[in-house]
């Protein structure tokens, strides 16, 4: 039936094109195939229910009719499921921007590099095998929760986007003590929503395993974290660990001429100043001036990587004096959304730092202050959706970020685990001070890095 229906389609994908102003998807391949810009969720349920209605309907002579139908059944569906995909990818992105929001609050005049696509996976693959009390407090802090239905293929979808970029590389990983017994059911809910399996791993002997998880990052970020674990990390009583690994490497839209990199003043977060390379680059930007609920006056410049599919947020307040935490505290998907609503093509002589930074995140602190302690507690912990074994709980979360910015382009990498065990418009705008960036996948609203921008490096 699923056959005949995709030849169907095949068939008359120009007609139904007069019909439809929406894009034409076919049903083959996990029902997606990208024929246009939109993005559609369509389950086996509705699949039959379009085969079935559409197969009487074209028994009839009115073969326009068929055609109509069908259209209004593929709209119908395209719009359900841009907005739960949209839903999706707004939830994820406003978790990981609050946890930064945690972070940048302690740590209000250092550099931080944090990603939130990658504790907003490590967290869901965790929320898959949790039940009780943990799955609600993880749903609550989170948003969302892939035990949802259509959440997984939602969730498989965002990956599929990212993997689609030839700059991003991004996989999930699980590492389990090999003589603990996982749930049938969380083996399937990881394969559907991260596409990936669990692997044995002997963790009565630690250092062995942790060459194994190091090697594993290492092969998924192109080397950049080649040492994720260090040595005395784990114990014999670590029994599973979930992993998330994220590569970048995006050159600008526009190349920054070296030629015109000059030494110049940084003003820091804590007074001081400091010399930097700064880069100049006069071309036509988005570019808009905000303001946050508090009433903070700051602006937003936006520096595309080539192919326009993904680009850098610069945000700077407008006072030397405001913290950054000020701004990282207004941030969500729907003021990222404003933002780009909002900008104005201008053009601009834009100075930006060459910077570099790697940041080692304790993740424990920001999810405890976000609701979540019940995840780190043996007592209270209910993970009997992974194992009933013996009972589970987060002994740690960590993450380590690697960013460098220069005059070609950006490279990025991450890292992140749990570890479970029993202004006035101005010509010229230079960032000499203070500020956000996020890199951004445009089509989804992922924001797979973002950081703080307080000093340079020594």
């Amino acid at each position: 039936m699923k056959r005949k229906l995709v030849q169907t389609v095949s068939d008359d994908i120009t007609t139904v094109n007069n019909y439809c102003v929406c894009g034409v998807y076919a049903w083959e391949d996990l029902h997606y195939k990208k024929t246009q810009t939109h993005s559609v969720i369509q389950t086996e349920a509705k699949v039959e229910e379009i085969a079935a209605e559409t197969t009487v309907l074209c028994s009839a002579s009115d073969h326009t009719s068929c055609r109509r139908m069908l259209c209004m059944y593929m709209f119908l569906l395209l719009t359900l499921g841009t907005v739960g995909m949209c839903s999706l990818y707004d939830k994820q992105t406003d978790f990981g921007l609050k946890v930064f929001s945690q972070l940048a609050q302690g740590s209000v005049n250092k550099n931080v590099a944090f990603s939130p696509y990658g504790i907003a996976s490590i967290l869901a693959m965790a929320e898959l095998g949790a039940a009780g009390k943990t799955h609600k407090a993880l749903t609550t802090a989170m948003g969302f929760s892939l035990q949802d239905r259509e959440m997984s293929r939602q969730q498989r979808l965002l990956q599929r986007h990212l993997s689609n970029e030839e700059v991003i590389e991004i996989a999930g990983g699980v590492m389990v003590e090999r003589k603990m017994n996982l749930e049938k059911g969380y083996y399937r809910a990881l394969a559907k929503a991260f596409r990936t399996h669990p692997h044995q791993v002997d963790f009565t002997k630690p250092e062995q395993a942790i060459n194994i998880i190091n090697a594993w990052v290492s092969d998924h970020t192109e080397g950049a974290i080649p040492e994720f674990l260090a040595s005395g990390s784990l114990t014999d009583e670590t029994r599973l660990i979930l992993l998330n690994a994220l590569h970048f490497q995006g050159p600008w839209k526009v190349p920054f001429d070296p030629k015109l990199t000059q030494e110049r003043m940084f003003h820091c977060a804590n007074g001081r100043t400091m010399p930097v390379h700064m880069m100049r680059l006069t071309h036509s930007f988005n570019y808009g001036e905000f303001v946050t609920a508090d009433g903070v006056d700051y602006d937003v410049i936006e520096v595309p990587y080539e192919g326009d599919s993904l680009s850098m947020l610069l945000v700077s307040p407008f006072e030397l004096e405001v913290p950054l935490s000020v701004l990282s505290a207004d941030l969500s998907s729907q003021r990222i959304k404003q933002w780009r609503a909002e900008m104005k093509h201008v053009k601009r002589q834009l100075g930006m730092p060459r910077f570099s930074m790697s940041t080692e995140l304790n993740l424990k602190m920001a999810l405890l202050n976000m609701s979540l302690g019940d995840i780190f507690n043996l007592a209270s912990a209910d993970f009997t959706r992974i194992t009933t074994d013996e009972r589970l709980c987060v002994s740690k979360i960590f993450q380590t970020v690697k960013i460098e910015a220069n005059e070609q382009g950006t490279k990025g990498a991450a890292a992140t685990a749990a570890v479970m065990f029993s202004r006035m418009a101005v010509e010229e705008i230079t960032l000499d001070q203070p500020f956000l960036f996020l890199i951004q996948h445009k089509r989804t609203g992922a924001v797979l890095f973002i950081g703080q921008f307080n000093e340079p490096q020594q």
